[in-house]
């Protein structure tokens, strides 16, 4: 899967949750093309997360209900992945 395709699958996901309104993706991976760990099948991305409700939740509790909405893409696509909610 490719960067484009692997946004929009990230961007609808995680729009169909009612608790999100707005979601900005940024690719992170060229930061780390020469780590040792790199594999160019995967990425690294921010997230930027617009939502109130997770922004009333500690940060573990955040990151978990994300990581559970993008639990194949975690998996199968991001090597590294940072999470902000505004």
């Amino acid at each position: 899967m490719d960067i484009e395709n692997l946004t929009k699958n990230i961007k609808t996901k995680l729009l169909k949750n009612s608790f999100i309104t707005n979601v900005k993706i940024e690719d992170k991976t060229y930061l780390h093309l020469k780590h040792a760990s790199h594999d160019k099948n995967k990425f690294h991305i921010k997230l930027i997360i617009y939502s109130n409700y997770l922004k009333n939740l500690n940060k573990i509790e955040s990151t978990k209900k994300i990581n559970k909405v993008l639990e194949n893409e975690i998996r199968d696509y991001i090597h590294s992945i940072q999470i902000l909610i505004e």
